[in-house]
């Protein structure tokens, strides 16, 4: 097999978004930060110590009491010492007594020294040793008793005794304000308890570099250009301020999840050259009441003191919620740290050079009374990119993945409608594994469709038990969707079909070619709709029974038939009436009576029966195409366009190219199993099952 050239277009991945100072050469810190909690544990270790062991004395060799009854017979015993308060008996040989037993003496003291101590013994107690030795002179009348009492000098022993429970209770004090304080260790600045109402925002200055700029935020080139002009505002402001202009107070970066809204805002900071506070909005909020206005007022306080800067709060809506909406959900905390930024939002000049910066994928529940003009004068909307933006954002991952000559971003692009800035990076990284995980020099298309297949679809179950009349019955199944796709004018031609069961719940897998539009008619609606109930309508002509296969897609025609009827206005007897309100909570109250609601019901399902026929109509006319197809993906598993168009023909009506699309054959790849992504801001779909 011959190997297609590579181009290496590796480089330098760009460092972490950090606030970790730079030394100029960006090494790391050399060997292990000192702390002083390692001076208190020696301290503590050293007093343990002196309480368990007492203090240091010359090592003297142990006896027992038998051998030290001997000595005494024999006369060999100078002096001899019960120590009470340690429960030993210290022994001082005589010069006899030295010479007899010098040699043990010298083993254990290193020497032969007329000072003793020289032995000693363990005793139960003191008393019980008094006792024992007043029996021993009374049966050895003839030896003389040269025994003292004594208490050794031992200072620490009272001094750990009242010590050591005020230092633990100190420590432990310690430890808890510090982490209520958010200091070391407790994920926060220092200061402990003393603290905890200054802000724990992130400070990213002069002697803090940011390496992401906006060379590296692709797809977003109108949002760049707003952002753009905040940034040039406090560069330049005398540019603006000469003719009279004032520059909005904050900027509100609105948009779904993973379009780049903190991207973006870390692109601000590398790009500014001015102070930018970055926090989130869960930051404010602590467990104390009042913490999240204190940390609000002393976030403002050091904007001021660094001005111009910009202050960025990620996830806003933490904060922001409408207050009184819901009273038994209602939060004083939250409602005062939001009341708390109104007021410091609405209290500075808009010359005062401190710009606002916000991000929340839900703008739907933020305060009105926050996004008036005066507080966020802007609203920036980040949408998923089309099909440039995604060529582009492909272009900026691939800069450090070796790719094969033969890939083609554009068509990459074109089969991923739908996916935003972090979607795209998640198919790049699994293109790249995939590619690894097959030993190849670089990482090709096929990798790609792979890795698309494997994002939208799951993990390709091959090794999955599945009987051969459920093989059947799901080849079936996807044929009736892909004849369906193949012959309706407005539904979206297939790019690939397979029968291998991917995630956790499909047990077939369709990839189209939908057009990237904005405006869908009512025959476009109806016929995503017919190709959705293909799979059914095809169970039901071929088997005579239906399956559970088809759960996901009646779900995908109840969405779209609800929104047809009660969106859309597209029902003669409903009428041009639209009861969607996205301020109104809709699970609580319904904008229509109970009369109105079963008419609703009686149109969606007038429209959703009509179409079931009209697809069961379409299937027996097709009836030899659906089965040659359903035989060939019981043989290969998986069947391209190219097969379709072998087997049943070319599809008869010529896809329309979007406006200023002038390419030779443009292709918008949408992923969906039995049905194309769906989405007109109302209705939300999911891979069919």
């Amino acid at each position: 097999m011959s190997q297609e050239p590579y181009k290496d277009n590796s480089k330098p991945r760009l460092p972490k978004f950090s606030n970790r100072p730079d030394d100029g050469e960006n090494s790391p810190r050399k060997g292990p930060r000192f702390s002083i909690y390692w001076v208190y544990a020696i301290i503590f270790a050293i007093l343990i110590a002196f309480q368990v062991f007492g203090p240091f004395t010359p090592t003297t060799k142990q006896i027992d009491q038998n051998q030290f009854e001997q000595m005494l017979r024999e006369g060999s015993v100078n002096e001899y010492v019960i120590v009470n308060n340690r429960n030993i008996v210290r022994v001082t040989l005589t010069k006899e007594g030295l010479a007899r037993y010098g040699n043990e003496v010298g083993a254990a003291n290193n020497a032969t020294e007329a000072n003793g101590p020289h032995f000693y013994f363990r005793i139960v107690s003191g008393d019980s040793f008094k006792d024992d030795m007043r029996k021993f002179y009374s049966d050895n009348p003839t030896v003389k008793n040269v025994g003292t009492v004594d208490t050794e000098r031992d200072w620490f022993s009272p001094i750990i005794t009242t010590l050591l429970p005020i230092l633990i209770f100190i420590a432990i004090w310690i430890l808890l304000m510090r982490k209520m304080g958010g200091g070391a260790g407790g994920g926060g600045g220092p200061g402990g308890i003393f603290n905890i109402g200054k802000s724990k925002a992130t400070l990213f200055d002069k002697g803090t570099r940011v390496n992401i700029t906006f060379s590296d935020v692709a797809g977003l080139d109108e949002a760049k250009v707003e952002v753009m002009e905040i940034v040039d505002f406090l560069r330049n402001p005398k540019k603006y301020t000469a003719l009279g202009g004032k520059i909005p107070k904050g900027a509100l970066l609105v948009g779904p999840p993973g379009t780049g809204k903190t991207l973006l805002a870390k692109a601000m900071a590398g790009e500014a050259q001015v102070p930018f506070f970055s926090m989130s909005g869960s930051d404010f909020v602590e467990l104390f009441v009042g913490v999240g206005a204190s940390r609000v007022r002393d976030l403002f306080k050091q904007a001021r003191e660094k001005s111009p800067c910009i202050i960025f709060i990620d996830e806003i809506d933490a904060i922001g919620r409408a207050r009184g909406k819901n009273m038994m959900m209602s939060n004083d905390e939250r409602e005062s740290t939001l009341n708390q930024l109104l007021v410091e939002m609405d209290g500075f000049s808009g010359e005062s050079g401190i710009i606002v910066l916000a991000a929340t994928n839900r703008p739907d529940v933020l305060d009105t009374a926050l996004l008036r003009p005066g507080r966020f004068d802007r609203q920036i909307t980040i949408d998923k990119p089309d099909l440039k933006g995604r060529e582009e954002i492909f272009k900026v991952h691939l800069k450090g993945i070796k790719v094969s000559e033969s890939l083609n971003i554009h068509k990459i692009a074109e089969q991923t409608p739908g996916f935003a800035g972090a979607d795209i990076a998640n198919v790049c990284n699994e293109a790249a594994l995939i590619a690894a995980r097959k030993n190849k020099a670089g990482v090709d298309m096929a990798d790609f469709q792979d890795a698309v297949d494997r994002v939208i679809g799951g993990l390709e179950k091959k090794n999955k038990i599945i009987s051969p009349d459920e093989k059947k019955i799901i080849a079936y199944h996807e044929a009736g969707h892909a004849i369906c796709g193949w012959y309706l004018e407005h539904a979206y031609p297939l790019l690939k079909v397979t029968i291998v069961p991917r995630g956790t719940a499909a047990l077939g897998y369709a990839q189209y070619t939908p057009k990237e539009q904005y405006l869908y008619n009512t025959d476009q609606l109806l016929d995503q709709i017919c190709m959705t109930l293909g799979g059914r309508a095809s169970e039901e002509i071929f088997f005579g029974k239906i399956s559970t296969g088809a759960q996901n897609d009646l779900q995908q025609i109840t969405r779209i038939g609800y929104a047809m009827v009660t969106v859309y206005g597209m029902s003669d007897k409903v009428g041009n009436i639209s009861f969607y309100d996205p301020q109104q909570d809709q699970s609580f109250t319904k904008p229509y009576s109970e009369e109105t609601s079963k008419l609703i019901d009686e149109e969606v399902r007038k429209l959703i029966d009509a179409a079931y026929e009209r697809t069961k109509d379409l299937l027996r006319g097709k009836k030899a195409e659906v089965e040659l197809l359903a035989e060939a993906l019981l043989d290969k598993e998986v069947l391209f366009q190219s097969d379709v168009e072998a087997l049943i023909g070319e599809r008869p009506y010529e896809e329309k190219k979007a406006l200023g699309v002038d390419d030779e054959k443009h292709h918008d790849g949408g992923i969906s199993e039995g049905v194309p992504p769906f989405d007109p801001n109302v209705v939300n779909q999911q891979p069919s099952a």
